[in-house]
C-alpha cells in the first residue's frame, strides 16, 4: 500500500498531531507500505523510518508553523501515486491535500484532531465559532472517511453536518509505560524527591502549559496537605502558571521524553488533566499505562477514557471544589490510587499502536474500495 500523509504538524515540532503521524509512519515502514509525508517547512528531516518528508512553504502563528497552499502539494501527491491520502487534523494545508487527492481520483481519511468549538468558547468567539465550524465542514466534507477521536468529537461533527464519520482512537505504548518502571533506580530516586521521601503523594501532569490546558485550575488544590504537584511540559503560559502556583508545593520539570518521561509517570502516585477542549487525550492513556489513576474534567476526549469511580474521576470543570474533592480522595488514600491505577492498567491493554494502526489500515483499505465500486458503477452506466 502507499500512502501519502499530509500533516499540518511533523517533527521537530513535538504534539499529539506529530506522534500520532510518527506511530502511522512506524507502522507502515514495519508491515512493509510505502509512504510520503508532506509538511509544514519546520526544519524537518529529509527522510523518516525511509520514507522521504517534504516541506511546502508556512509561516508561524503561536510558535507554531502553518503550512500555505502550494502548487508543491498537488505535484508531491500526484508524482507518489499513492493508494490513499490520509489528511492529519486538515486546515489549509491538509484541505489542499484532500482537494488534489479528489482530482487525482485518489480515497482520501482525515483525521480531526482539533476541538473547534472549544477554541472558540475559550476565545470568546461568538458567531465566529459558526464560520469556524463550516470551514472544518468545508475541509472535511471533501474526505472519503473522517475519522474521530472520541464520542464527544463525533458529537460536534455531527452537529456541524460532517457526514462519514467513523471512532478512531489512539495507541499508548504499553512497555516504554508500565507499572514496573516504579522499580527503576532513577525513577525511585525522582520519586524520593518530590515526595519528599514518600511523606507526600506525587499527583502529576504532562502536557503544553498553554490557555487551552486549564492548569489554572490547580490552583483549588492550594493548602492541601500531603499533596506534591509535578508538572511536565513547556509552553506559552509557563510563567504565568510558575506565578499562579507560587507558594504551592510544585516542581516543574519541563518537557521530557523517551525514558525521562516514563520516569516522571512512574514518579507520580496519581494523574490529573485539566484541560476542557481535548478530542481525545493521550496522556490519559500514558498514565493508565502506567498504572495511574486519572483525574479528568467530564468534557471532551477523557468522557470516553475514564470510568468514574473505577479508574479514576470525572470532575465538574466548573466547580474547583469538585477537583479538589477527588484529588484529595487520592491523596489521603494509597489503597484506593493502587486499586483504580490496576483498573486503569486493565483499561488500556487493548490499545497498542500496533493493534490501533492495523485498525487505521481497515479504514485505508476500506476507503480505497469503495472509491473502486464507484469507479466501476460509472463506466458500467457508461457502457
Amino acid at each position: 500500500m502507499r500512502v501519502a500523509i499530509i500533516s499540518e504538524s511533523f517533527l521537530p515540532t513535538v504534539n499529539g498531531v506529530t506522534n500520532s503521524v510518527c506511530k502511522v509512519l512506524d507502522h507502515l515502514a514495519a508491515n512493509g507500505h510505502d509512504a510520503i509525508v508532506i509538511a509544514p517547512a519546520a526544519g524537518s528531516p529529509s527522510h523518516y523510518k525511509g520514507f522521504r518528508v517534504h516541506e511546502v512553504p508556512a509561516v508561524a502563528y503561536r510558535q507554531f508553523p502553518v503550512g500555505m497552499p502550494s502548487v508543491q502539494v498537488a505535484r508531491l501527491i500526484a508524482g507518489f501515486e499513492p493508494d490513499v491520502l490520509h489528511a492529519a487534523s486538515p486546515f489549509l494545508l491538509g484541505a489542499q491535500g484532500i482537494a488534489s487527492a479528489n482530482r487525482l481520483g485518489i480515497p482520501s481519511v482525515a483525521v480531526f484532531q482539533t476541538d473547534v468549538a472549544g477554541y472558540a468558547r475559550r476565545n470568546r468567539l461568538g458567531s465566529a465559532s459558526k464560520l469556524a465550524w463550516r470551514v472544518v465542514k468545508w475541509i472535511h466534507d471533501g474526505a472519503d472517511r473522517t475519522l474521530v477521536p472520541s464520542s464527544a468529537s463525533q458529537h460536534d461533527l455531527e452537529r456541524a453536518g460532517v457526514p462519514r464519520l467513523a471512532r478512531w482512537g489512539r495507541g499508548v505504548d504499553l512497555e516504554r509505560y508500565h507499572p514496573n518502571n516504579r522499580m527503576r533506580p532513577t525513577a525511585q530516586a525522582l520519586s524520593a524527591l518530590l515526595s519528599r521521601g514518600g511523606q507526600d503523594a506525587v499527583v502529576g501532569y504532562v502536557g503544553r502549559i498553554a490557555p487551552e490546558k486549564g492548569l489554572e485550575r490547580l490552583a483549588a488544590l492550594r493548602g492541601m496537605p500531603g499533596l506534591h504537584l509535578a508538572i511536565v511540559g513547556d509552553g506559552p503560559s509557563d510563567q504565568r502558571i510558575r506565578h499562579l502556583l507560587h507558594g504551592m508545593p510544585a516542581t516543574f520539570l519541563g518537557r521530557l521524553s523517551g525514558a525521562d518521561l516514563a520516569d516522571a509517570y512512574a514518579a507520580f502516585d496519581a494523574f490529573v488533566h485539566t484541560g476542557t477542549e481535548e478530542t481525545f487525550g493521550q496522556t490519559l492513556q500514558e498514565a493508565h499505562a502506567a498504572g495511574l489513576p486519572v483525574v479528568a474534567p467530564a468534557a471532551g476526549g477523557p468522557i470516553d477514557l475514564v470510568r468514574h469511580g473505577e479508574d479514576g474521576y470525572l470532575f465538574d470543570p466548573d466547580d474547583p471544589r469538585d477537583l479538589r474533592m477527588r484529588v484529595g480522595s487520592l491523596v489521603a488514600d494509597p489503597a484506593l490510587r493502587r486499586r483504580m491505577g490496576e483498573a486503569g492498567r486493565r483499561a488500556v491493554i487493548g490499545t497498542s499502536w500496533a493493534s490501533v494502526c492495523d485498525e487505521l489500515l481497515g479504514h485505508y483499505r476500506s476507503v480505497m474500495g469503495a472509491k473502486v465500486a464507484v469507479k466501476r458503477t460509472r463506466v458500467g452506466s457508461h457502457a
